[in-house]
């Protein structure tokens, strides 16, 4: 007796660029996503872009900075260790041990960003 083949689910492409990413999620999310990705670029101009576990994230000197995206019912900023060196400062958001979640219209604002991208260069560089 042949062994059943079950239909398997088709996997998601998994996107090869942050341009491909943002155009595969809703519009509501891709707007707070791109301003993300605005605030990080101007936070760290020599960080380059590139996907990391399926996710648009930035790279400093060989290091992974920070990375992004879109869930079901919020988007998240990936900041990593810092987060909880920043807590009092993001107690009005969801947060976990290296997550910040927020809605897609209340984008996380520009000068808070680039207070975690900061953090996060000199933690990586061997500051703080």
């Amino acid at each position: 007796m042949k062994a059943s083949r079950r239909k398997q689910k088709a996997t998601p492409v998994e996107p090869k660029t942050t341009d491909a990413y943002l155009a595969a999620v809703s519009p509501d999310k891709r707007i707070a996503l791109e301003s993300l990705r605005k605030s990080i670029k101007a936070a760290a101009p020599k960080a380059e872009e590139c996907i990391s576990y399926q996710l648009p994230a930035f790279r400093l000197n060989g290091k992974l900075l920070v990375a992004y995206g879109a869930a079901a019912n919020h988007c998240a900023f990936y900041p990593g260790s810092v987060v909880q060196a920043m807590k009092d400062e993001l107690k009005d958001y969801d947060t976990s041990k290296g997550t910040i979640r927020f809605p897609a219209n209340k984008p996380l604002p520009p000068a808070l960003v680039r207070k975690l991208i900061k953090l996060g260069i000199a933690k990586n560089s061997g500051g703080s």
